[in-house]
């Protein structure tokens, strides 16, 4: 059992880290490489058949580009998304010497040339966001914390060597910003589905047993139905609001 474990896990960091690789190189990844990466778990056709579902289901491209379908976004993210793309439109645009010479004076420091260098990168927070819709964050949130993170990105250049490595520094952060808002919201789920979960626990034995008394039952009497200690009990109250119908909590 514990050899299963080891390799599932195994399998999940392959997945998130070809993931992430995909994200690194615009959401594109060959299948070599994918099928290099998992090469010591000697997966079958079917197991890869699974994990290039997963790829394409978080938009990824394999041996090929992404493809993004606005189909895929609900109307409200539809018409926010029209919205936005159409103010970009008012930015300036820059030539590609332009370009770099905004770049070299933002690693120096220059406050206007940092200004500048958001403006240039605005476009791409919203070709990212792209990349992470439908993972349970709506992309406005997923634009606004591209935005933030470009937003401070820009004075954080000194770790960076090369003016031809801003754009890619730039790219990292944006990537981590939306995966850890993301990663937030699935934290929160999974804490939801917990609460839940426990509170139709204790409303279910409570249910039990009152239908035995034929009346409603006391916390005390619960905990020594169960073996349940008092917290677990009374978080399940608190939770519900106090709101499980067959049990008296004794708190009006």
């Amino acid at each position: 059992m514990g050899n299963l474990d080891n390799k599932e896990k195994e399998f999940a960091t392959i997945l998130k880290n070809i993931t992430r690789q995909a994200r690194e190189n615009r959401n594109v990844i060959t299948s070599d490489e994918v099928k290099n990466a998992f090469s010591e778990l000697k997966l079958d056709d079917k197991q890869f058949e699974m994990v290039f579902e997963y790829l394409k289901n978080h938009k990824i491209g394999v041996d090929s580009e992404a493809v993004f379908a606005d189909e895929d976004l609900s109307d409200e993210e539809k018409n926010y998304l029209d919205d936005y793309i159409e103010s970009l439109k008012a930015l300036p645009v820059y030539t590609d010497g332009e370009k770099e010479a905004i770049t070299i004076a933002a690693l120096a420091g220059e406050k206007d040339a940092q200004e500048k260098l958001i403006t240039m990168y605005l476009p791409l927070v919203v070709d990212v966001a792209r990349m992470y819709s439908e993972q349970g964050v709506y992309l406005e949130d997923l634009v606004g914390e591209g935005n933030v993170a470009l937003t401070k990105g820009v004075t954080m250049l000194e770790a960076v060597g090369e003016p031809s490595e801003v754009e890619s520094f730039l790219y990292k952060l944006m990537l981590d910003a939306m995966e850890n808002i993301i990663q937030e919201n699935l934290s929160e789920d999974a804490g939801s589905q917990k609460v839940l979960k426990l509170v139709q626990e204790v409303a279910d034995k409570a249910s039990e047993l009152a239908e035995d008394l034929r009346r409603k039952v006391t916390v005390k009497e619960l905990m020594d139905e169960t073996g349940w200690d008092e917290d677990k009990i009374r978080s399940a109250i608190k939770f519900s609001g106090d709101n499980i119908e067959d049990l008296d909590s004794g708190e009006k």
